[in-house]
């Protein structure tokens, strides 16, 4: 059954020969020209991955999925690997690559690129922006090593990704946050448009009030921005907005300590349960007398 369903681009296979292997390393050696452009067949064994590569994890449910579509119609869509040597580096693909192992073939259709080390770096990164199961972070990783390793400009990278710079600078800024928060934005936890506002505060502490607050409540992106402004100005129209209501046994707490005191208390907490502070009125020395005497 397996032999029955080949992948495209088989009649292609004699072209890497041993020879071809061994003597094609640039696009101005003799017989290059087969390579470029067209799709082959190579072999698994003289495959290997991309040390480099952007992506880390490969849900192995989805492989094998992928694997059992691969052992029935073949390879659809050929990867893209880098001549090295006799041996070739993965560019884009390695997903497909992985289910074609598992699925039992022992080749698998490529395209065929002759790139440098910065070439293949920068191919592999911005084919990985491409993917749509990416997650905020990884996108802001992908982001900041095509600034940092590549050398590209925030306006280069704007034109070669077709993504405004704005929307490159918001998502590079997720990485200052702590690496909680990021993980809660991996996971799905938290959305993007929630780190955008937790990281709108300038205070780790702040951040952290406000994503404890966030889960704790289940606030949506808008209710997020709020606090986010009611954190900043505790006396802004936006502080009343984003306003909790207390937990029932805040409320009880609120309640046990005015009865002692026998003066107004209010107690604010910061969403965490953890953290808040206690508020207490007093109207004149000899109020503030009485509550201290209460305390000591």
């Amino acid at each position: 059954m397996k032999d029955k369903k080949r992948a495209m681009g088989r009649g292609l296979g004699a072209i890497l020969s041993a020879e071809s292997k061994a003597t094609v390393n640039s696009a101005t050696d003799e017989g290059a020209d087969k390579f470029v452009g067209n799709i082959v067949e190579v072999s698994l064994e003289d495959i290997y991955p991309n040390p480099t590569q952007p992506r880390t994890y490969f849900d192995e449910k989805a492989l094998n999925e992928l694997a059992q579509s691969i052992e029935n119609l073949g390879v659809i869509q050929p990867i893209t690997l880098r001549k090295d040597g006799e041996k070739f580096e993965i560019i884009s693909g390695e997903r497909r690559y992985r289910a074609t192992k598992i699925a039992g073939l022992t080749t698998i259709p490529a395209y065929i690129r002759l790139v440098n080390d910065q070439e293949l770096l920068e191919m592999a990164l911005v084919e990985n922006i491409q993917r749509e199961d990416l997650d905020a972070i990884e996108i802001a990783l992908t982001y900041h090593r095509l600034l940092e390793e590549i050398g590209l400009t925030q306006e280069n990278l704007s034109q070669r990704i077709g993504k405004d710079r704005s929307t490159i600078t918001n998502s590079i800024r997720l990485l200052r946050l702590n690496p909680d928060i990021q993980n809660a934005i991996r996971s799905g936890e938290i959305s993007a448009g929630h780190g955008r506002a937790i990281i709108s505060l300038e205070s780790e502490e702040d951040q952290q009030v406000l994503f404890d607050l966030i889960i704790k409540e289940k606030l949506n992106v808008r209710q997020a921005e709020q606090a986010a402004a009611a954190l900043k100005n505790p006396k802004s129209p936006a502080a009343k907005k984003a306003k909790v209501e207390l937990s029932n046994n805040y409320k009880k707490a609120q309640k046990t300590i005015a009865d002692i005191l026998d003066v107004k208390v209010e107690i604010k907490s910061f969403g965490n349960g953890k953290k808040g502070k206690i508020v207490l009125d007093f109207k004149n020395e000899e109020e503030l007398e009485y509550i201290l005497s209460h305390i000591k």
